[in-house]
């Protein structure tokens, strides 16, 4: 069996990836995106933290959040998120008699995968990489168009444009 390490940081800036355990299910999480989004809101009532940017595709999503000062807990915290999210679905999802036996759901890989922040720079690479995200998947032509992501509050906030990185000839650009 994997010996899975996660890092604990106190106060850290993380990356994450999210995936739901079937691709087959192709439009779960944009289709329950209220669902989703009250997940979230339950979790950081529950133990807080800063969610700096994040884009929710079909079948998975990316989130970069920071932490309080003097907690370093995101296991727990995706544990909410998901299992918040997976109660306010109807039941019907193929399960292994594995999932049956440990009383789980079948809708998200049990892992996520996460990197923490080690710098500004890496930090706004990765914003960039989630509010690309939908463009790079091919669900969108422009970034702003996909109606699931935080850049939307980033234009809002006057921190980028809303034509932001729509010129495929050139690179990521700040406003």
């Amino acid at each position: 069996m994997p010996n899975y390490r996660r890092l604990w940081v106190p106060g850290g800036t993380f990356f994450f990836t999210v995936n739901l355990l079937e691709r087959r299910h192709k439009r779960l999480l944009v289709e329950h995106i209220d669902g989703l989004r009250a997940s979230f809101r339950d979790a950081r009532r529950a133990k807080s933290f800063d969610v700096i940017a994040i884009a929710v595709m079909p079948e998975h999503l990316h989130c970069l959040w920071r932490l309080p000062e003097g907690d370093a807990d995101n296991a727990s915290r995706w544990a909410r998120i998901k299992s918040g999210f997976s109660r306010r679905l109807p039941l019907g999802e193929r399960r292994s008699d594995v999932r049956i036996g440990k009383r789980e759901r079948g809708i998200w890989q049990r892992r996520f995968w996460e990197h923490m922040i080690v710098d500004e720079e890496d930090c706004q690479s990765h914003i960039d990489y989630i509010h690309l995200n939908p463009v790079k998947h091919g669900y969108v032509r422009r970034a702003v168009d996909w109606p699931y992501s935080s850049l939307h509050r980033y234009v809002a906030a006057g921190q980028l444009p809303v034509d932001w990185a729509c010129d495929p000839g050139l690179s990521v650009r700040r406003a």
